[in-house]
């Protein structure tokens, strides 16, 4: 019985992603209340030893040539299967629609990923139209979420991305979204100081109506971090399957994608516009 095996066990286990926090308590644990000498021995390791033991894991799985594999998101550590595996895992879930993204609402979302938090008024002077119906869209996955109010006459509301967004597209953090240090030093379209009187009568209704329905509502109250299955009403079973990526965030800036990064995630998206499917980890034990 080796570490690597130990923490396999326990994020097999699990219902959702495990953190590196967690699994070192869980392993000291372990250790605290077993007799078993292997037990005993791995309660003393570390947060390094255990970010160590992950790697020969993911080592492991990926020499074995393993349907799945170790990875490590916004949310913790966990099994997905490969993309490769989709149309089986798919045929799982025959009565499963994904809802799909337009062009649009992708466009939309780049600009947010990359420039967060960035307010409406600096989105629709980048995209050149009104997103109100996108932005809605955006926030009814939890994709996207009201980050609190920019510092600017009339106390516009700034949008930022979310922990679900993350995790869908297979991301630690933004950081990871391929070309983000290029993006970010661009200089990009800024809102226009005077506004027009359709958008000052906008931002007053904005003002004074609630800025989200009442579930939405709810989630931000909550802390404003949104997981994949309570953002899409999903149980927790088998394991997840891939199919967007950073990459396809990328192309919807205007940046050629970046093999780096999210290499390993095939967009595997139609022309209707990108698929929005909830991650789903293993309950089994």
């Amino acid at each position: 019985m080796t570490l690597p095996q130990v923490l396999e066990a326990l994020i097999f286990a699990a219902p959702k992603p495990l953190s590196t926090a967690e699994l070192v308590e869980a392993v000291k644990a372990a250790g605290d209340s077993s007799e078993l000498e292997e037990a005993q021995a791995y309660a003393k390791a570390g947060e390094s030893r255990i970010l160590e033991a992950l790697g020969e894991l993911q080592s492991e799985l990926e020499q074995s040539g393993r349907a799945f594999r170790l990875m490590e998101q916004a949310t913790g550590w966990g099994l997905v299967t490969r993309q490769e595996y989709a149309p089986w895992v798919r045929r799982l879930y025959p009565d499963a629609k994904p809802a799909r993204l337009s062009g649009p609402a992708m466009e939309t979302l780049a600009i947010i990923a990359y420039r967060q938090p960035v307010t409406r008024a600096d989105i629709e002077a980048v995209r050149g139209v009104a997103v109100d119906g996108v932005m809605q869209v955006l926030l009814d996955r939890s994709l996207v979420r009201i980050a609190g109010r920019a510092d600017l006459p009339g106390r516009p509301l700034l949008y930022s991305t979310t922990g679900y967004f993350l995790e869908h597209f297979g991301l630690k953090s933004t950081q990871d979204l391929p070309n983000s240090a290029e993006l970010g030093r661009m200089n990009l379209p800024k809102a226009a100081v005077a506004e027009d009187k359709a958008s000052s009568k906008r931002r007053e209704k904005e003002m004074a109506e609630p800025e989200l329905p009442l579930d939405l509502a709810a989630l931000e109250s909550a802390g404003g971090t949104v997981v994949g299955d309570a953002a899409e009403g999903a149980e927790l079973v088998s394991a997840s399957v891939r199919e967007d990526s950073p990459s396809e965030i990328a192309s919807s800036s205007g940046l050629p994608p970046q093999e780096e990064a999210g290499s390993n995630l095939d967009a595997g998206l139609e022309t209707g516009g990108a698929e929005l499917e909830p991650d789903v980890f293993s309950t089994e034990s």
